[in-house]
């Protein structure tokens, strides 16, 4: 049979055949994956852009796109009038940080649910559904409503920090009770996964309502923000804040790739491939609890987007997080972008609350994706 194949002259000019969507291809199969990535990345970043731009001239007071990319074209030129105009104002002080707010925190929260879904290997791993995100709200909330009284002397102290630092401490909990609740003979089970996250979600919330309870009048607004979700209070300060935290985390995930990729495998496969799996899962649970909270602490709980993106994401590239995270970022940036556009136009001048539309929006998709998915492996 070896004659046969070496006197065939078509058999030298052939290559070796290789499986198209390897997670550890090399040579001539690396080329055609990455121009396989290419399309829809590029696709996404583009109508990520349009629609920001659309979305920055949208609003109880609305403004022509022609005006609009006057109104940019000087603020990237460092262009400063001396009598700005309405428009100039609504868009620099208004309009530009939230959008950039909800872009970046829609790729945030997209990137939270591709890191958490390959820890727990688990579809359905999302920091509002698990309970990381009802965490990261409660100690915000303790903060809210016992500020003026038991932590009175503290938040008069470190009024700035003891918000954050709060909500930190209430995510990191929650995330190390789940991912302890969950583990089953060193390794993590999906079915405790889940069960221990509705449970953990479950307690969380019924601290939020208790300190609702107790909240006087004037602490009831600013609780609803935290429970519904909103990007009004938006910023330069926090659009500052969130790209810092968001570039330490890009600039670590590269480094986590191919960790990430040989968590696909399975515990045991990984460790074989020389993958610290218990450092790399302690280092990811921070990550995202560090993350999530400056998230939160500006929009609030917000759900279903980082459950949705990274579900799309993984049907147009596959599950190489190569592709996988770039492209789920981008499409979070865009939900968030387009649910805030609703959220501010649909019953102008009033405002809409994010998280319940994301939640309106992402619940019957999450139904149908999962309906056509029905019986498919996850990493299919």
């Amino acid at each position: 049979r070896d004659s046969h194949y070496n006197s065939d002259p078509d058999s030298r000019a052939r290559p070796p055949h290789r499986t198209k969507g390897c997670l550890f291809m090399n040579g001539g199969g690396l080329p055609w994956t990455r121009r396989r990535w290419r399309v829809p990345i590029s696709v996404a970043m583009l109508a990520v852009l349009g629609g920001a731009s659309l979305s920055i001239g949208a609003g109880a007071v609305s403004i022509e796109p022609g005006r609009v990319v006057v109104v940019l074209w000087q603020l990237l030129i460092g262009f400063v009038s001396p009598e700005p105009t309405q428009d100039v104002i609504i868009l620099r002080e208004i309009r530009l940080p939230r959008v950039r707010l909800a872009a970046l925190a829609g790729g945030a929260l997209a990137t939270f649910g591709v890191r958490m879904q390959a820890v727990f290997r688990y579809p359905l791993a999302d920091p509002a559904l698990i309970g990381v995100a009802t965490g990261c709200a409660l100690g915000a909330v303790a903060v809210i409503v016992l500020g003026a009284g038991v932590l009175s002397g503290l938040t008069a102290a470190f009024s700035e920090i003891a918000l954050p630092v709060a909500a930190f401490f209430g995510s990191l909990v929650t995330t190390i009770a789940i991912y302890l609740l969950s583990r089953r003979e060193g390794v993590v089970d999906a079915t405790g996964m889940l069960l221990a996250g509705i449970a953990v979600n479950a307690i969380a919330g019924a601290g939020i309502g208790l300190l609702t309870f107790l909240a006087t009048d004037s602490q009831l607004r600013n609780l609803t923000f935290w429970s519904l979700g909103s990007l009004s209070a938006a910023g330069w300060g926090h659009v500052h804040v969130v790209a810092v935290a968001s570039l330490i985390l890009l600039m670590a995930l590269p480094f986590l790739v191919k960790s990430l990729n040989a968590l696909l495998l399975g515990d045991s496969e990984a460790r074989h491939l020389g993958v610290d799996v218990e450092r790399l899962k302690i280092t990811l649970l921070i990550l995202t609890s560090r993350s999530a909270v400056t998230v939160v602490a500006t929009c609030g709980v917000v759900g279903f987007v980082g459950l949705i993106a990274p579900h799309f994401a993984r049907l147009l590239v596959g599950p190489d997080h190569r592709a996988q995270l770039p492209l789920a970022t981008l499409i979070g940036a865009g939900l968030m972008c387009f649910a805030d556009t609703i959220a501010r136009t649909a019953v102008a001048p009033a405002e809409l609350p994010l998280g319940v539309l994301t939640a309106l929006a992402g619940g019957p998709l999450f139904l149908w994706m999962l309906s056509r998915r029905r019986g498919a492996s996850f990493h299919a």
